[in-house]
């Protein structure tokens, strides 16, 4: 994408963090590519399956931190392997202040809780489920921020045909086995939401960033609304980007209302990965269009395309103390030490 002048020029000025990227392969390109376009990253260790082990994760963000003048910081998590056993809360904790004294600058649980994980009957468990208060209890204590990806998309429970981006239509369509449309017996996406929010009921002091628009990705008032509920909350943009877009299609002044008025509140990441399947040229390609074309939606007010939104849309045209807080300052803020 060609930015115009005026996008170049605020992109040029502006310190830029992506605050949401795994970095799960011990190379640079990542970091290459940041240091030409401006941005430093944030890895966040995440308990996924098809990753390498959390404390992998861990010894990689380590290992690039001191291989390329780049920073990178990362987010620490715990594993829910032995869940339910007795000695399970006390080494949850212990690889949390393990993850913090390695340099991390917050903990993440993931939709393995609510999505995956169950109890010996067989019920899933919930992210307020009292095993965890413990964790969340030490974290509200130390003002460690919890970083919270729980649920899906709403797509995720829409049949394709009603799904809103591209992106989600082509995953789901290719992934029927997450497609949770298909599958009544999970967990709806409401009572997953309704979880998270008993944990935040519970435990106000809490310091809380709600993953991907928290999402609620398919409505900026709902955000607000969530964001207004919570005060301790943040949220983060990964991967939900094209959700805002989307709503520019029809009402672009209502998505550059939300973004102006939470402008202290919204942290900027990409979700992309680096797990060694792309080559280093195109793994910089795909992480520079992203950037690219996100940065442009917010900083230009013009007819815009994206590859996953159905229709054109109209950016926002931000003044740039406003793309500098989304681009940086605000992670820096919920992420004390960054």
């Amino acid at each position: 994408m060609d930015f115009s002048n005026h996008a170049q020029t605020l992109y040029n000025e502006i310190e830029k963090i992506d605050a949401h990227t795994h970095l799960n392969a011990e190379r640079t390109a990542l970091q290459q590519e940041g240091e030409e376009e401006g941005f430093r990253f944030l890895s966040i260790n995440t308990e996924i399956p098809d990753f390498p082990s959390t404390t992998r994760q861990r010894e990689i963000a380590s290992a690039l931190d001191q291989q390329h003048p780049t920073p990178v910081n990362f987010i620490a998590t715990f594993s829910t392997e032995h869940w339910g056993e007795p000695f399970w809360q006390d080494q949850a904790i212990d690889q949390i202040k393990q993850g913090l004294q390695k340099g991390a600058v917050g903990v993440k649980i993931w939709k393995n809780v609510g999505m995956v994980l169950k109890d010996k009957e067989g019920q899933f468990v919930m992210a307020d489920d009292p095993s965890f208060d413990p964790i969340y209890e030490y974290l509200s204590e130390h003002r460690i921020p919890l970083l919270a990806h729980q649920a899906e998309p709403k797509n995720c429970w829409l049949p394709l045909e009603e799904m809103t981006v591209t992106s989600d239509k082509e995953y789901f369509s290719n992934h029927p086995e997450y497609h949770m449309y298909l599958h009544d017996e999970f967990p709806s996406y409401s009572e997953l939401l309704e979880a998270r929010d008993r944990v935040l009921d519970k435990h106000p002091d809490l310091p809380f960033i709600g993953l991907h628009l928290a999402s609620l990705e398919w409505s900026v008032e709902k955000v607000a609304e969530w964001l207004d509920r919570y005060p301790n909350a943040g949220v983060d943009l990964a991967e939900r980007v094209c959700h805002l877009q989307h709503q520019a299609v029809d009402r672009p002044k209502k998505v550059k209302h939300f973004v102006e008025a939470y402008r202290d509140r919204i942290i900027y990441g990409t979700d992309q990965i680096d797990d060694g399947s792309l080559s280093a040229p195109e793994l910089r390609e795909e992480i520079r269009g992203k950037w690219h074309s996100e940065f442009q939606f917010f900083a230009d007010d013009t007819i815009q395309n994206a590859w996953n939104v159905k229709k054109p849309f109209r950016g926002l045209g931000l003044e740039k103390g406003i793309i500098r807080k989304i681009f940086r300052d605000n992670a820096v803020r919920y992420y004390p030490g960054l």
